[in-house]
């Protein structure tokens, strides 16, 4: 029976057209991340917080390119990803850090736009967020600490956003060391600056988001998400205002990695299903954790 169910979950392949938008989309935001960084923020002594802040500091250290440290560096929170949240992710992912690391590359030898300290912050913070937002909303990521946040989320009781941030009050905090303090304080507001740009392109930086589900398909897409996405579901008996048609509606939780592919799932099965998908501030107690999905 479990085989018959995960068989009839399998998640379609995605058609050429979607392929295609979401390939344009990942390039378009690493394009914005690599000229936020290269033209912006790094010659100016700034940086990020994540994966992308600790490439920063060690491309200036051993004057390596940056490209070579946001690839090797985030390789293996993709495979986190890869077994945490599924192959289309991880793919998307991939994707996006090998372009990211090229636009770094080429982006590298182009003299600063500005040398105003806080312009280069302000809208170098502007640039990398708005890209990091396209890219999660495709389906992807550009930076591994996200992915070690919803690993480490599942055996400490934090939220994905607490861990993010407590993880880079280190790694922002180390800039005061590698540059100056006052190149510190600016990449603080360099963060904050691009999680705000994250915050209005995704539409909710806080990792936990409600969905709620109608469907005449409601069983199928139930045991789809548990057995493609990991997640526990909730069947609400719901009653139309006009019809007075009796319908069962889907509850669950997700993170916003798994946005995309929760809305191509439902999609897939039904194409007229109703989906409404909301952020939540907080989730605490019950079944939230994530399943093992391998």
């Amino acid at each position: 029976m479990t085989e018959l169910i995960q068989a009839k979950a399998q998640h379609k392949k995605l058609t050429k057209g979607r392929i295609i938008s979401r390939v344009i989309i990942i390039t378009i935001g690493a394009l914005l991340m690599a000229t936020g960084l290269e033209i912006f923020l790094i010659p100016n002594h700034v940086i990020d917080g994540g994966i992308t802040g600790i490439s920063i500091m060690l491309s200036h250290l051993t004057g390596l390119e940056l490209g070579i440290f946001l690839f090797g560096l985030n390789l293996p929170f993709i495979y986190l990803g890869y077994k945490q949240i599924g192959k289309t992710f991880a793919f998307s992912s991939v994707y996006g850090i090998i372009a990211l690391s090229v636009f770094a590359t080429l982006f590298h030898p182009v003299p600063a736009f500005t040398d105003d300290i806080l312009l280069a912050t302000i809208f170098g913070g502007m640039a990398l967020g708005v890209g990091v937002g396209l890219v999660i909303r495709n389906g992807g990521a550009l930076d591994g600490t996200e992915i070690l946040a919803i690993v480490i989320n599942k055996r400490v009781p934090f939220s994905v956003g607490e861990i993010v941030m407590f993880v880079n009050i280190f790694i922002l905090g180390a800039a005061g060391f590698v540059f100056s303090w006052d190149r510190a304080m600016y990449s603080i507001l360099a963060y904050v600056i691009a999680a705000k740009a994250i915050d209005t392109v995704v539409d909710g930086i806080e990792g936990s988001k409600s969905a709620y589900i109608i469907s005449d398909q409601i069983t199928e897409i139930g045991d789809a998400i548990n057995a493609r996405l990991g997640r526990g579901v909730t069947y609400l008996q719901g009653e139309g205002a006009y019809t007075g048609d009796e319908k069962k509606v889907i509850f669950c939780i997700i993170t916003r990695l798994e946005e995309s592919k929760l809305v191509s799932l439902v999609e897939d099965i039904d194409p007229k299903s109703f989906i409404a998908i909301a952020d939540i501030a907080e989730v605490r107690g019950g079944r939230f954790k994530k399943r093992s999905i391998h």
